[in-house]
């Protein structure tokens, strides 16, 4: 460990079981000597196992539906209380569509459930946001970083809705990335993360698929969750002071690939399996 959050004091959105990011995040960011809250909505603190996390790392959660302005003020005034000052790091580590755990295909979607999904996983950044720059809540040279995938940028098709609302996750990082940068020094990223085997990510049709391709089409293969958490503490750490408005790829290389080898090597595998051997005629 090198003390890179030594002193320093955040909150950690969605840790909900051992295999989140958020909670490998937090437990890095307590391995690096940080204080922190953690927090996620009432209905998950119920189905997961934050409290272990919790007491694992000495941290107090809140409850705070991201979807509440109310929910989100208390939550920012009560870590500031319990952290006897202002914040340094935010995690936001939160997604779900309704579309998709109710297997509504893209092209027939449930729009009162799109609506639901956009505002828990995409309009809920603009608000954590909002709270913590109304509130005057983040000391100078924090960073907030947000979680997304590269379905922003490019077609996967079985990852429906969730695609829609990491564009405009993105987009919400730059835009109130500028504002919070400039009036108050506070660093905003995403990270687009290989896919991984997640709670939340399994629950997306054809989710082993993903993984595997991106697995053969990555010079480096795929970032595991730890490896994502020790990134996201280099965000959150002084290392990284000039860096923000930034879509972060933390991938093993997926993003800048055309077509690797091994991907070749299956298809022409498939190839000569298809290809009937030629008979000689005998006269």
């Amino acid at each position: 460990m090198y003390n890179l959050l030594k002193g320093k004091k955040g909150i950690i959105f969605g840790a909900l079981d051992s295999k989140s990011i958020a909670w490998k995040v937090a437990e890095r960011a307590h391995e690096e000597g940080a204080k922190f809250v953690l927090t996620n909505a009432p209905v998950a603190l119920r189905l997961g196992t934050i409290s272990e996390l919790a007491e694992k790392t000495g941290s107090q959660v809140i409850p705070a539906d991201a979807t509440s302005i109310m929910d989100l003020e208390n939550l920012v005034e009560q870590a500031m209380e319990i952290l006897g000052g202002k914040i340094d790091f935010v995690l936001h580590s939160i997604g779900m569509s309704v579309n998709v755990r109710r297997g509504n295909h893209y092209t027939n979607q449930d729009y009162n459930f799109t609506k639901t999904g956009w505002d828990v996983s995409a309009l809920s950044f603009h608000r954590v946001m909002s709270v913590l720059y109304k509130k005057e809540a983040m000391n100078e040279w924090g960073s907030i970083v947000a979680l997304t995938y590269m379905a922003a940028q490019r077609v996967f098709p079985d990852y429906n809705d969730m695609a829609d609302n990491k564009a405009y996750l993105e987009s919400v990082a730059r835009s109130f990335g500028y504002f919070f940068s400039r009036d108050h020094k506070v660093r905003v990223n995403t990270i687009s993360q290989s896919p991984t085997v997640t709670t939340a990510g399994s629950g997306v049709k054809g989710f082993d698929g993903f993984v595997s391709f991106a697995e053969k089409m990555s010079p480096l293969g795929n970032a595991s969750a730890l490896e994502c958490a020790d990134y996201t503490i280099s965000l959150f750490s002084d290392l990284t002071k000039m860096v923000t408005l930034q879509n972060l790829f933390h991938d093993g290389g997926f993003s800048n690939m055309g077509i690797s080898t091994a991907i070749m090597d299956e298809f022409m595998k498939k190839d000569e399996k298809i290809e009937e051997p030629k008979k000689e005629i005998k006269e």
